[in-house]
């Protein structure tokens, strides 16, 4: 017999365990998301591009918790704490920055709303609308626009920055950016935390930003291209280099055997006797062949 501490857990809830425990023996990764705020068309909309590439769960914190103490995997039990409330689980045979990228890549953009804070200084730029005249000529007056009618519509005179970035959202300005189909937010699943079943490895404050980081690698790849050029490392992308820049000096030193580089000292140097010279003026270094190319590797 039960005791009246016991608990009989649903079928249905034992059902949404067994069926998360089933998930977590299939993939490899777990990416934890945030939905919070999130509205349920864009939600089912973002889950349609993900189908094939992603499995999304929506449980309740503590069925996936009894889920993840079932799973035999102990390691794993490192995800629970970051599971909060409007949390979405996603598994998947992707990476963890591979399937967090496709999220990024989903997001929809979002109309703005009073109070929130403006990501980016919000420019209205000038030029026709589509709006009619009428009480809307008062609504874009009151947040600074210079506006006129042409044609049976409200054209906007001058650009005019109505919200800088970081400044808190007024209910007129938000009216505005409505009127004129201007969002400035996006909305989406938002990656939190991802875990490798595979390697048992937790992946914290998952950034994703594919610009970023490719200037960062134009970078580094421009520093070591002219490092390796100076040292006469040898490779598909130094040799085109190392050949322009030997070039460079043979027709220095062809200069140099035949005397013309003399011919052109004597020609500077009579120039220079014959014109007067500022003093503490600093002499000009001649410059070295460039080698730096990189960028014409992009």
């Amino acid at each position: 017999m039960k005791t009246k501490t016991q608990k009989t857990i649903p079928e249905f809830k034992k059902k949404i365990i067994e069926e998360l425990i089933n998930l977590i023996h299939s993939y490899k990764t777990i990416l934890l998301a945030s939905i919070k705020n999130l509205p349920a068309s864009q939600f089912q909309e973002i889950s349609k591009k993900l189908r094939g590439k992603a499995v999304i769960k929506v449980p309740k914190k503590r069925l996936f918790i009894r889920a993840v103490e079932n799973s035999q995997n102990k390691e794993l039990k490192k995800i629970e704490e970051y599971f909060k409330n409007s949390t979405a689980l996603l598994f998947s045979n992707l990476d963890t920055y591979e399937l967090a990228y496709e999220l990024i890549k989903n997001k929809s953009p979002a109309k703005a709303k009073a109070g929130q804070e403006a990501p980016i200084d919000i420019e209205i730029q000038a030029g026709p609308t589509d709006l009619p005249p009428g009480p809307a000529i008062s609504e874009l007056g009151s947040v600074g626009l210079q506006v006129q009618i042409e044609k049976g519509k409200i054209v906007i005179k001058e650009p005019r920055v109505i919200v800088k970035k970081g400044q808190k959202i007024s209910h007129n300005v938000a009216d505005v950016m409505n009127k004129l189909n201007i969002k400035p937010f996006s909305v989406g699943y938002i990656p939190t935390v991802g875990y490798n079943l595979e390697k048992n490895k937790l992946y914290l404050s998952i950034k994703i930003n594919r610009e970023e980081a490719q200037e960062n690698l134009k970078e580094a790849f421009a520093k070591a291209l002219s490092f390796a050029v100076n040292i006469g490392y040898y490779g598909k992308e130094t040799i085109p280099l190392m050949i322009q820049k030997a070039a460079a000096y043979e027709k220095k030193l062809i200069k140099l055997i035949s005397g013309e580089t003399q011919e052109e000292d004597k020609k500077t140097a009579s120039v220079t006797e014959a014109t007067p010279v500022e003093e503490n003026k600093t002499e000009e270094k001649k410059e070295e062949p460039k080698t730096d190319f990189a960028a014409s590797f992009f």
